[in-house]
């Protein structure tokens, strides 16, 4: 993100694991131009980086500054949960703003406790029975507003994809919002954390999370505004859980809730994705006689 835009952006980082790991001294994740030029930076409360973030576009609001492009960053535990509240004020703002959000399926910051991100069979701190409730929709309740842009990228599953949405994102003229899959240590990938970006293409693969793209700019061209990336899961869906751990000790210490929790998953899993492809049938132009 900050290699594309770096030398343009305004970020508000609500307080997490990305203000440590991104922007800690004596080091910084941030790209910079040949100018040593990069983002304007700053980080708020966990509960307010919406706001915080909303307040700081105002501002260049105020100043006329037209040649910035406003970003709030922030994790699951704060955008699906604690800190929704704010995220939606501003998707329902019409304004011209950006929203990434770094889906790690827990409050990663505080020891890997369960989310609202959480997917139903995934154990997580105080939730070691394993999570009995689906993980919330947030990609399709922005789309509901029909203005916002909306986009699932997950970096090592399809980089290209990935570019493409944080562009289109950026160009889209109103709110947008940018979720994207994260690995975290909480989630105890047996391969290690170096094979995030395989972790990513597995995950994808097996239907665990799907990418695509909600681009409202699209409908006044006639064409779809919704494109599913993910292509029909080829990967079995348990097969990709028992690569972590947060899913695999469910099933060693109990075996027969994991069968029913692992089975109830895999079936939204599947059923989430028709209902993505029932999306681009819904969203096609009526004249249209293909879908993308």
């Amino acid at each position: 993100m900050t290699q594309l835009f770096g030398d343009k952006m305004y970020i508000a980082n609500a307080t997490g694991c990305s203000t440590i790991w991104a922007n800690s001294a004596p080091s910084t994740a941030y790209a910079v131009n040949a100018c040593g030029h990069g983002p304007a930076w700053s980080n708020s409360l966990f509960e307010d980086g919406a706001e915080f973030g909303y307040g700081m576009l105002m501002a260049q609001e105020v100043r006329d500054s037209n040649d910035t492009i406003q970003w709030i960053i922030g994790g699951d535990g704060w955008a699906y949960d604690i800190g929704f509240s704010g995220l939606d004020h501003v998707l329902a703002s019409g304004k011209n703003i950006n929203i990434l959000v770094l889906d790690t399926e827990v409050y990663s910051n505080t020891g890997g406790q369960a989310s609202k991100a959480t997917p139903t069979g995934s154990t997580a701190k105080f939730v070691t029975g394993g999570k009995a409730t689906p993980k919330k929709d947030l990609a399709a309740m922005a789309m509901t507003y029909g203005n916002v842009y909306v986009a699932q990228v997950a970096m090592g599953a399809d980089y290209a994809q990935t570019i493409k949405a944080f562009t289109e994102a950026a160009a889209y003229p109103g709110p947008s919002l940018v979720i994207a899959y994260c690995t975290c240590i909480a989630h105890g990938i047996r391969s290690g954390m170096g094979s995030t970006p395989h972790e990513e293409r597995k995950a994808v693969e097996s239907g665990y999370f799907h990418l695509f793209r909600f681009n409202p700019a699209l409908k006044n061209q006639g064409q779809n505004p919704f494109i599913l990336d993910s292509k029909e899961p080829k990967l079995d869906y348990e097969e990709f859980l028992a690569g972590e751990i947060r899913y695999d000790s469910l099933k060693k210490i109990h075996p027969e809730e994991a069968k029913l929790l692992f089975e109830k998953a895999s079936k939204q899993a599947h059923e989430h994705y028709r209902f993505l492809k029932k999306q681009v049938a819904l969203y096609a132009p009526d004249d249209s006689t293909t879908t993308q």
